[in-house]
């Protein structure tokens, strides 16, 4: 029977800046996790008795990440991320090198060009040079230098790999007002900030019931 640790061990000797490794080996995974739900199922129903991991877990109005492997070794991450009604970002890159695979729903996906990363860029200039549409059973891998944005229709529901923090925050671009700023990892939050987001336990078990509805696990 395979465990979580089949999943991750692959992963831990990536060269997290070769975005083709990555895309290689963690779709080997993706398809693994996809295959064999009880994977996803055991994690999700010892979450609520692991205080490390439940406190990764987060909440916003149109998204819930919810955290179920930390690799503290490497700082490599599976999620789960479960879009809401009206779910759209800014263009904005990542600390980190990650991978996605759709298993519900659709989103919108606009990749930009070479996009310089500072505060003074003037955001009226940013258009997208590939736009796709991720539906269920695609995965792609993005390099944490790569600008993107994604429109999810609601209840979209993804598996993320993430690798290692590169870096200690990325660059959000803000197309409406022109505005861009950057934004910090957890260890540079308040602890208001971090309580703010913090899943609840009741919002876990709604979550983990419509994951169930789906059959996703």
């Amino acid at each position: 029977m395979h465990t979580m640790e089949t999943v991750i061990e692959p992963l831990r000797c990536l060269d997290w800046n070769d975005v083709e490794a990555v895309e290689s080996a963690t779709r080997k995974s993706f398809e693994l996790l996809a295959a064999q739900k009880y994977l996803l199922r055991r994690e999700l129903t010892t979450l609520p008795d692991n205080p490390d991991l439940a406190a990764l877990c987060e909440h916003y109005d149109i998204l819930d990440k919810i955290v179920l492997h930390d690799d503290p070794e490497t700082g490599i991450r599976l999620r789960l991320h479960i879009f809401g009604p009206g779910y759209h970002d800014r263009p904005h890159n990542h600390r980190w090198t990650y991978a996605s695979h759709i298993l519900r729903g659709e989103y919108r996906h606009r990749l930009y060009g070479d996009v310089e990363l500072d505060t003074e860029i003037d955001v009226s200039s940013l258009r997208a040079v590939h736009v796709r549409q991720e539906r269920v059973g695609a995965s792609y891998a993005l390099h944490h230098s790569a600008v993107h944005a994604v429109v999810a229709e609601p209840g979209t529901v993804s598996l993320v790999l993430r690798g290692p923090a590169i870096k200690d925050r990325f660059l959000v671009m803000d197309a409406k007002n022109g505005k861009s700023w950057w934004q910090y990892g957890a260890t540079k939050e308040s602890l208001e900030d971090a309580a703010e987001k913090r899943m609840s336990p009741q919002r876990l078990e709604e979550l983990i019931a419509s994951l169930d509805e789906w059959q996703l696990i």
